[in-house]
């Protein structure tokens, strides 16, 4: 059986690992979103390199861009996009983040106060119209990520899949590895052929990740709801073993029900 084979101490000291000081009760509503999903394959170096030994690589390994333009939130309006390896928790199909990057300070604080994305303010621009999309990323400057895709064709809404991401944050807990989901409510779905025109494997968390083709991309307007998160996982530990229930206002949240 494969497993992750990246040490947590070196992945604390790589990512730009968050702080969730307590855990929310309510739900992160973030309305009029344009999200574009783009997966590509990597090569199998990065196959078990990239991930926690709690968790299980694919075979082969994927990278999965998810690139938002919100147009409300709790935070305001901004831009976000979120670079997830693929994986597996237990059973269940995951990405684990190794890079977040948001155009404002205040999403940027929430994202990694509420919902553990180890996001950094970043310069993001994102241009989506009949045509397609045009996406790029600048961090201090450079450029490091840089998407164009063309030919929208459309899709059934419920033709696009979002697993659940992973976030290695620091948690009331101790460090660990946070179940976060998120309901995709789509009114429209495009499929779109899509390049990457730059990337900058470093900046998203490690030079393992070299993204060797785009397998699929798609364009959807919808609107994402991000339940309070109810478990977490040991890095070190398989989920089958190692999934906590949260602890919130003295009770475990989800308690008697293990998601792995």
């Amino acid at each position: 059986m494969l497993v992750g084979a990246a040490d947590t101490a070196a992945l604390v000291a790589r990512l730009a690992v968050a702080k969730i000081p307590s855990y929310r009760a309510e739900p992160v509503v973030l309305e009029r979103v344009a999200c574009v999903q783009l997966t590509a394959e990597m090569r199998k170096s990065a196959r078990e390199a990239l991930l926690p030994k709690s968790l299980h690589p694919t075979n082969p390994p994927a990278l999965s861009l998810q690139l938002m333009d919100v147009g409300s939130s709790p935070w305001g309006a901004f831009r976000v996009v979120i670079g997830r390896v693929s994986c597996r928790s237990g059973v269940r199909a995951r990405g684990f983040t190794t890079a977040a990057f948001a155009s404002t300070r205040e999403s940027c604080e929430g994202l990694r106060s509420v919902l553990g994305f180890p996001a950094r303010v970043a310069t993001i621009e994102m241009r989506h119209g009949y045509d397609g999309v045009d996406a790029s990323v600048a961090l201090d400057g450079k450029t490091i990520l840089r998407v164009n895709a063309i030919d929208p064709e459309p899709m059934d809404v419920h033709d696009v899949q979002y697993t659940g991401t992973l976030n290695l944050a620091h948690t009331p807990q101790g460090l660990r590895l946070v179940q976060v989901e998120a309901d995709h409510e789509a009114t429209r779905v495009e499929r779109l052929r899509a390049r990457l025109g730059a990337f900058d494997g470093a900046a998203f968390g490690n030079d393992l990740i070299v993204p060797a083709f785009v397998v699929s991309s798609s364009l959807a307007q919808e609107r994402v709801v991000f339940p309070p998160i109810r478990f977490v996982c040991k890095p070190d530990e398989l989920a089958f073993t190692g999934t906590e229930s949260v602890q919130r206002e003295g009770r475990a949240e989800g308690a008697g029900q293990t998601r792995v």
